[in-house]
Parts: structure tokens; C-alpha cells; sequence
């Protein structure tokens, strides 16, 4: 079992930034993807950003492209998501995922393991 925490949601004004932080805890791997999906309200959960390894690739959605940034620390098993230029758009909920079982590294029924969510808010 792994135990995933959010942290570092927050209300920001359109333009600022926020670093959310997701801490893993429990039978944690660092061969691992750790990934973050986001679900605005009334729209289906959608993939933000992941990373394969420490040494390994990001992935990132056009949406979100050049503006956030994806780490990890593995030697304290917790994943990053540097988050700047935020938009209004960019309000939801946003969810740390790891484990990718099968399946493209976008798609959240492939991780086996989920955070509670933490609450990004941006106001125009």
C-alpha cells in the first residue's frame, strides 16, 4: 500500500504561482511514475503532468506547457509541481497519482494510487 498527500493548494490571483507538494508514504518505489491529474468543477479529472524517474522524462499536457514544472525528491518521496503565469482555467482540484500499472501515462485509470486532492483556486 502507498499513502499519497497533497499539499500547497491555495487561493492565488491570475498571473501568480503555487507549488503543491505530494508526499508518498507506505511501499513507495522511486522506479515509480508519480503523476498529477486536476478536475475542475462539473468536468471529468484530467492529467496535468508526470515524471518517470528522477533521472527520467516529464510528460505535461499542452494546457499546462511552459508553465509547470514537474519534480520529484525521491530521498524524501515526495513529487513537486512548480505551478507559474497560473489562469482562472487552471482552478480545480488537483489529485498526485503513482503506481502506473498499465496504459498510457495520461490516463488516470492506470495509477493505482491516489492523494485526497488539494484546492487550487485563481481569480481573475
Amino acid at each position: 500500500q502507498v499513502q499519497l498527500v497533497e499539499s500547497g493548494g491555495g487561493l492565488v490571483q491570475a498571473g501568480g504561482s503555487l507549488r503543491l507538494s505530494c508526499a508518498a508514504s507506505g511501499h513507495t518505489d522511486a522506479r515509480f511514475v508519480m503523476a498529477w491529474f486536476r478536475q475542475a468543477p462539473g468536468k471529468e479529472r484530467e492529467f496535468v503532468a508526470a515524471i518517470s524517474s528522477s533521472a527520467g522524462g516529464t510528460y505535461y499536457a499542452d494546457s499546462v506547457k511552459g508553465r509547470f514544472t514537474i519534480t520529484r525528491v525521491d530521498a524524501k518521496k515526495t513529487a513537486y509541481l512548480q505551478m507559474n503565469s497560473l489562469k482562472p482555467t487552471d482552478t480545480a482540484v488537483y489529485y498526485c497519482a503513482t503506481d502506473l500499472q498499465r496504459g498510457a501515462i495520461s490516463d488516470e485509470f492506470a495509477y493505482e494510487y491516489w492523494g485526497q486532492g488539494t484546492q487550487v483556486t485563481v481569480s481573475s
